[in-house]
């Protein structure tokens, strides 16, 4: 579940969250009966109905980044990679569907997490998961080569749209994990491993601590 109580058909008074509930759930609240038709739950729509301004915000950026002047393909290598570098599973496999409606190969999108080492992009490809990943992974710094290579293929305007596009799915894919909407309620994988049959849950790591734990040392 996530982190934020959904909002229910039967609590929601604004208009476009009931225009986007009924796109997508039809008659079904989707509080009491989730699940879209790619598969997901559908929470993140009933988490951020919890404020209807950020509800319409994250509509329009929708809009956004589906009327931009660059080619749909370099734009969803973006959102996808952005996914990924941002450890959200929704945000990734969303847009490795979108990826592939946009007749992208299955050697694509698989080769995705390790782009850099793959054969299977064009070069304008590689610029723009390069750049993603110095928008995600370096949080913005980019080499001045780098730019000066997209320079090259991208006019100022589309170069905005695509810093803006791969920055606000850096977003979501954030909100999505933080909030665990969707895909990405999942436990912390990352813990202490407790073992049964240990004698100690102490790790020794130098001779003083063995001495000292057998009372042998000071």
């Amino acid at each position: 579940m996530p982190r934020l109580d959904p909002v229910s058909r039967a609590d929601n008074t604004d208009p476009l969250v009931e225009s986007m509930y009924g796109l997508l759930f039809g008659d079904r609240d989707p509080a009491v009966e989730p699940g879209t038709a790619t598969g997901t739950p559908g929470d993140w729509w009933t988490v951020f109905a919890n404020d209807t301004k950020v509800f319409e915000h994250a509509i329009q950026g929708f809009g956004v980044y589906r009327s931009v002047s660059i080619d749909p393909m370099l734009r969803e290598w973006a959102q996808a990679r952005a996914g990924y570098a941002t450890q959200s599973q929704f945000v990734f496999s969303q847009h490795c569907k979108a990826l592939r409606g946009l007749g992208a190969t299955e050697e694509q999108i698989a080769a995705i997490p390790h782009w850099s080492a793959a054969d299977c992009f064009g070069e304008v490809d590689r610029l723009v998961l390069a750049y993603t990943d110095c928008l995600v992974y370096d949080l913005g710094r980019v080499p001045d080569a780098l730019f000066d290579r997209l320079r090259g293929h991208f006019s100022d305007r589309e170069l905005l749209e695509l810093t803006y596009v791969a920055s606000l799915y850096m977003m979501h894919g954030v909100m999505s994990r933080a909030l665990r909407t969707e895909w990405d309620d999942v436990d912390e994988r990352v813990t202490e491993v407790f073992v049964d049959d240990a004698d100690d849950d102490l790790l020794r790591i130098s001779a003083d601590d063995v001495e000292s734990s057998d009372g042998e040392a000071e």
